[in-house]
């Protein structure tokens, strides 16, 4: 199986949806929905953490603009947004990127709790306190 760290599959962008000085974006090569995308700075950086604020403000312009396209073409009904980082993380591609996920009506049987349902049992809690949605 090939490393997609050696040499890091995004440092070279391509399929290319939209760019600016410092991020692009381009369509996952394995989408969790129809128009899945991901939103990366040019330069080569492991940690969102570590980017500059200009290269995070960059992230920010171009995953806004990538909603606004996806909502004309593809006319989810909601969406989630998130970031691996690190290998506890769940990141595998060791280049900062932000997953831009639309959601659809249906697509999952429970959808309440979005993200936290990536631990089990997380996305079900009493709703209504401090922190809930």
């Amino acid at each position: 199986m090939r490393d997609p760290n050696d040499p890091c599959l995004f440092c070279a962008p391509r399929d290319v949806t939209r760019r600016n000085a410092l991020a692009y974006a381009a369509r996952d090569s394995y989408p969790v929905s129809p128009g899945h995308t991901l939103i990366l700075p040019l330069r080569h950086c492991s940690d969102f953490f570590d980017l500059s604020p200009e290269e995070m403000a960059a992230c920010m312009e171009l995953l806004a603009e990538e909603r606004r396209a996806l909502d004309r073409e593809f006319k989810p009904d909601g969406y989630n947004v998130g970031l691996n980082v690190g290998q506890a993380g769940g990141q595998s591609v060791l280049h900062a990127h932000i997953h831009l996920i639309p959601r659809y009506a249906g697509d999952h049987p429970n959808p309440r709790g979005g993200i936290r349902q990536i631990i089990p049992g997380k996305a079900d809690y009493p709703r209504g306190g401090r922190g809930a949605e």
